[in-house]
């Protein structure tokens, strides 16, 4: 599944594809929505937000088209009415006279007034979005501390949307990673310090994650891997998908474990309690 930093490269895309330009026509696949072509025609996009993993398509008419890839979800952008070869089933399709954002496969579209975006029940319950928001160090810590989450196991807690919008699986590995904290642990079992460190991790490695194409290791490192001749998975995380490879920093088998019912990597050396 696409996590926060992939969804905010796509909504870029999107909105580069069709902003400020009239829109020539709208496609919905799901009837409910079909009434809405007519009205969004001729509008024009004013901008493209993110909350987490989903995608508000803001029009100056006052409407949102609001969209969530959830697992198979996927935007392309072509030259407009150029259709990709695919199997896959086009949901939504924007078009205006020189590109196309294409949405294929999700099931989860909605058009919603703009007073309605913030009551929406995905938009209501999902937490701050490091990518779309000013949210910093303390604005984590305070909710890493919060009654509401501090008991529980970090590997469920990153992986809850209330908790930071856009968080998936590859980022919880990491994040853990470089804040030294032991993926078993909770933020109550956790020093003032690893906690400053997870915030700043979480925060750090969204942004690094956008701006680097998912790549969360060291940049510089990743870097000189890549001029050895190294594949993008071989150079792209510290310790997700890297069982049994050696830990970057102390030469240490990586472990895999599930957790959350998704598999999880770790160092049990750099993020064992004892080395905290």
């Amino acid at each position: 599944m696409p996590e926060g930093p992939e969804i905010r490269i796509a909504a870029d895309q999107v909105e580069k594809a069709i902003k400020g330009r009239p829109i020539l026509e709208i496609f919905f696949a799901f009837e409910r929505l079909q009434g809405y072509e007519e009205m969004l025609k001729e509008a024009n996009v004013t901008r493209v937000d993110t909350k987490g993993k989903g995608m508000l398509i803001r029009f100056d008419c006052g409407l949102t088209i609001y969209s969530h890839n959830q697992l198979y979800g996927k935007w392309i952008i072509r030259n407009s009415y150029n259709y990709p070869k695919t199997n896959r089933q086009l949901r939504l399709a924007i078009h205006n006279e020189q590109k196309s954002a294409l949405l294929y496969s999700a099931s989860d579209i909605e058009v919603l007034r703009d007073e309605e975006v913030q009551g929406h029940p995905f938009i209501a319950k999902v937490g701050p979005d490091i990518l779309s928001e000013d949210v910093t160090v303390s604005d984590l810590l305070s909710r890493f501390t919060s009654k509401r989450f501090y008991r529980r196991k970090w590997t469920s807690l990153l992986l809850d949307q209330s908790f930071v919008a856009g968080i998936g699986n590859y980022l919880r590995s990491e994040i853990l990673y470089v804040a030294g904290i032991n993926p078993m642990t909770r933020p109550i079992d956790c020093s003032p310090d690893q906690l400053e460190r997870a915030a700043q991790a979480t925060i750090d490695l969204m942004w690094q994650s956008y701006e680097h194409n998912g790549i969360t290791l060291d940049f510089n490192l990743a870097s000189q891997l890549k001029a050895k001749g190294q594949n993008r998975n071989q150079y792209r995380h510290w310790v997700f998908n890297r069982e049994e490879q050696s830990c970057r920093t102390c030469g240490t088998p990586i472990l895999k474990f599930q957790a959350a019912s998704r598999r999880c990597y770790y160092c049990p050396s750099c993020q064992s309690d004892e080395y905290n």
